[in-house]
């Protein structure tokens, strides 16, 4: 089907928020442009980049090992389209999941990939080095996954200590991934919807934000938990009654926070000083 079909299809199904905003938006993604349309977008002021987080892990019966990948990609794309003068650069899919041998955590689950922390921060500050070294001003890392968040900031920390006098900023920005959990989970509450159901992994909140996104990576057959947390299932949580709609309450939340605090991330911005 060709682009706009699609896209006047989503927008009688009032997904096109979603979809098309991106592509709308004249291209966010790095991985769709050539290097002189960034050089040319760098001259005009395009000097902001996220470094998006992801992960490859498991996330019950129901739901697409590529959970992370697919929304921190999505949500990047319309947290740039929101701020302007803003790139995305390729999602980042292998993190840390744990122990891989015996296998602990989500590495239990086949589909899982791990790899270790310094292999994972040294990826990410070559990533955002080479950014800067392009003209990049303000780079900034979010994650979809909990399981990292304070890799990430010491790595932006890392690199505005060697980063010192220098224009660039790193900007390690947690109000997407609070958006996307606790701040969602009050919301849901609002909603009349219990703790047990909201879960912390492959739950009705987890399950609801990629429904939202991309509804096709939910099996919707598997959707029926019997009950509460089910180790054995990878599920912690209640999936039963999720749907995109609840999700998008979670999306807007995290694209409306988390470019709000780019915002005053980068109004903020100064040189870097090293410390004494």
């Amino acid at each position: 089907m060709p682009k706009r079909a699609a896209c006047a299809g989503l927008l009688l199904a009032g997904l096109a928020g979603l979809v098309c905003l991106p592509a709308a938006a004249g291209g966010v993604q790095l991985d769709d442009l050539t290097w002189t349309e960034v050089r040319d977008g760098l001259r005009a002021g395009t000097t902001t980049v996220i470094i998006p987080v992801g992960g490859t892990e498991q996330n019950g019966p129901h739901m697409a090992l590529g959970k992370h990948n697919v929304r921190a990609a999505a949500l990047s794309a319309r947290i740039a389209a929101k701020l302007g003068h803003t790139l995305v650069a390729p999602v980042m899919p292998y993190v840390p999941e744990g122990r891989i041998s015996p296998p602990a955590g989500h590495m239990r689950f086949p589909g899982t990939i791990s790899v270790p922390e310094d292999a994972f921060a040294a990826v990410i500050a070559g990533a955002a080095r080479s950014l800067k070294q392009h003209g990049f001003l303000d780079i900034v890392l979010v994650g979809d996954s909990g399981n990292y968040q304070g890799r990430l900031k010491d790595v932006a920390t890392r690199l505005n200590r060697e980063w010192a006098g220098s224009a660039a900023r790193a900007h390690y920005v947690a109000a997407y991934y609070d958006a996307g959990t606790a701040d969602f989970a009050q919301a849901l509450r609002g909603h009349g919807i219990a703790d047990r159901q909201i879960g912390t992994h492959a739950g009705l909140a987890d399950t609801s934000l990629l429904m939202a996104i991309d509804e096709s990576r939910v099996r919707a057959d598997r959707l029926a938990a019997p009950g509460a947390a089910d180790p054995s299932s990878g599920v912690t949580g209640e999936p039963s009654q999720s749907t995109a709609a609840l999700g998008r309450i979670g999306v807007e939340m995290i694209i409306d926070k988390t470019a709000a605090a780019i915002r005053l991330a980068i109004a903020g911005r100064k040189p870097a000083s090293k410390e004494k």
